[in-house]
């Protein structure tokens, strides 16, 4: 006897998942190329973890120190710390308004991130794993500013490349330091760096590289580039310098060091440790001040790190290389400190470049799509979706407006959008309601049992990070459905009488296919989702959206609720806005919800609107195609 297959949750039993998103830099808007690599992904990937049953805790923040704020501060006559709390206020708004899920985030200039850094580095220290050496520090000649390493390029000594960065050469994959480069150059000013010796702590990756090598080749499921690259860095293994000539940053807590205003703690340093320091104020934020720790001390935690390519070394060696040392996990041993061991990567998720007409994104030479136009114009759906199945998840995708109308208005408006219109429009007609079900013939087991299977077979590959091959097998759905309807034409079907009870089997099946497709595009399409549940006839919030809220750095206490341990902390008081959400109150599950017949239905408003074909040749005035 034919009938409808049971689906429910791939998970059986909740698992804790921690979400590290990478740090945007406050020293400029965001543009789709930064979140195309750590934004949409780190969200679909959370989204359907939510929806599975898990315990998630997504994470981030922004990125506030280090020379590319001062810099940008300069170009605009402001102090650092105004530039810094302009830009996080605005990316802010625009990661809300993309609808990236966050249960915190917050920024890097926090007491309470001051003193976890302070302390991840006090326990390396201890342990023996940062040294001191004197180095050749490169000085821009006409500030007198250290220049990082990310800001000098020049050919690489190894392969030749021409355009090696100072800490390593994309092409070759080997780091570097700014001193080997063959005429090195300012991407700043284009001036040539002078070289002088300084003392620096270096963090010791060599002591560390046993433990770092047993723990990279464990990793054999994650994405191959990624695996790859993070085992070449083994080849060429050296302490790495964790502290910089600079005046703006987090004080070194050394003595001797910690009131020395020209030297801070590298902003790569403190910016990994912001996935731990913003779990800690989430937790102090939600009144649990120990809820942190089931996401970094239970080793059946889950934790994966979100970010695109050029930030794998700072995840797959700096970042797992701190949290050893902090255990006393290399050769030179050491002892555990006061938050414990912590947990290192399950998984480094790390996307190519989104590029446009062959470049790379870049605010400074005028390529550049910024996320709060797009926004204005769009909303966020399209670009989620845009991403999601023409994305640079495995390889350099280039973005074009001529491929981004093609996708949304053949796919998600006269796919997606069609299929949900017309089925609605259509029942609402006849019934007004969900009809009730007569029995099903081969064709309309045929594809409530497609939709079934894609639950399972969708949410695997969702489950290891792969978005297109999820994305592509729902939407395989969608165009099955739309085939559906056109193969049993229940417009015929409605003009006789006879065929009353076929036109509502027919429709309720559609339904309910639409009900099974809404719920697994959720994680990309968490706005669009919110409308076809209320389509539906259903209420209450099915996709949560996140919230800005304004909070206050009152912290005068850690974790363990003693005071906070640290140097140059900032002052109590200062207020920033947060992203939060309420999303344990949705509906979303990743798993069939029947439609129940007699469910009142409305007539559908437009679900996705169609793009005026010639913007694909023109663009829109605030990113003319060139």
């Amino acid at each position: 006897m034919l009938g409808r297959m049971t689906v429910s949750p791939n998970n059986a039993t909740s698992e804790n998942v921690l979400v590290c998103v990478a740090w945007p830099y406050a020293n400029g808007p965001r543009h789709i190329g930064h979140v195309a690599g750590f934004g949409v992904p780190s969200d679909v990937f959370a989204r359907y973890q939510r929806m599975a049953g898990n315990n998630v805790l997504m994470v981030s923040g922004t990125d506030e120190h280090g020379t590319p704020l001062l810099v940008q501060a300069d170009k605009e006559g402001v102090t650092v710390k105004e530039l810094a709390d302009r830009y996080n206020r605005q990316i802010v708004e625009d990661l809300a308004g993309l609808g990236l899920s966050y249960d915190l985030f917050t920024r890097t200039t926090t007491r309470n991130h001051y003193a976890v850094v302070q302390e991840l580095f006090k326990g390396l220290y201890d342990n023996g794993y940062m040294i001191k050496e004197t180095t050749k520090g490169a000085i821009s000649p006409s500030t007198g500013r250290t220049l990082p390493d990310r800001y000098i390029e020049g050919t690489c000594p190894i392969c030749g490349a021409d355009d090696a960065r100072g800490d390593q050469c994309d092409n070759c994959g080997n780091q570097l330091d700014p001193v080997d480069l063959i005429n090195p150059v300012s991407k700043i000013n284009g001036e040539t760096p002078e070289f002088v010796e300084t003392e620096h702590f270096m963090l010791d990756l060599p002591s560390l590289g046993d433990a770092l090598k047993e723990w990279l080749e464990a990793r054999q499921d994650w994405r191959p580039n990624v695996l790859k690259f993070s085992l070449n860095l083994l080849e060429d293994m050296r302490p790495r310098s964790m502290t910089r000539d600079i005046d703006w940053g987090i004080p070194v807590p050394v003595e001797g060091w910690e009131n020395d205003p020209g030297k801070k703690l590298y902003v790569w340093f403190d910016a990994v440790i912001g996935y731990l320091s913003a779990s800690i104020e989430w937790a102090a934020r939600s009144g649990n001040l120990d809820a942190w720790k089931d996401f970094w001390q239970d080793p059946a935690t889950r934790g994966y790190y979100f970010m695109g390519k050029d930030n794998i070394t700072f995840h797959s060696q700096i970042w797992p290389g701190e949290l050893l040392g902090y255990a006393g996990k290399g050769t030179k041993g050491g002892q555990e400190h006061r938050l414990g061991t912590l947990n290192l990567p399950t998984e480094v998720v790390s996307s190519e470049f989104l590029t446009m007409s062959g470049s790379k994104f870049s605010s400074s030479k005028g390529v550049v799509i910024y996320v709060k136009d797009f926004l204005a114009e769009f909303g966020p759906d399209p670009l989620r979706y845009f991403i999601a199945v023409a994305g640079p998840e495995n390889n350099d995708t280039d973005f074009t407006w001529d491929e981004f109308v093609r996708r949304i208005n053949n796919e998600l408006a006269n796919g997606w959008g069609n299929l949900v219109n017309r089925t609605v429009s259509m029942a609402h007609k006849n019934f007004g309601e969900v009809p009730q079900p007569g029995a099903w013939n081969e064709s309309d087991q045929r594809i409530l049992d497609l939709a079934a299977r894609t639950f399972g077979e969708a949410g695997a590959e969702l489950g290891e990070a792969h978005f297109k091959n999820a994305i592509t097998k729902i939407m395989h759905v969608v165009g099955e459905a739309n085939a559906y309807i056109a193969e049993q034409e229940p417009w015929k079907l409605a003009k006789d009488e006879s065929q009353r009870e076929r036109l509502s089997t027919v429709l309720w099946t559609a339904l309910q296919v639409v009900s099974d497709c809404n719920a697994m595009l959720t994680p990309f399409l968490p706005h669009t989702a919110q409308k076809v549940h209320e389509t539906l006839g259903r209420d209450g919030v099915w996709a949560a959206s996140p919230r800005v809220e304004e909070v206050v750095d009152n912290a005068e206490h850690d974790d363990a609720g003693m005071n906070l341990i640290g140097v140059g902390l900032p002052e109590i008081g200062q207020t920033y806005p947060v992203i939060t959400g309420d999303y344990e109150q949705q509906q979303a599950t990743w798993s069939r919800v029947d439609v129940v017949p007699g469910t009142p239905l409305e007539k559908p408003q437009p679900l996705i609107a169609k793009l005026d074909p010639e913007l694909g040749g023109t663009g829109p005035e605030w990113a003319p195609v060139q």
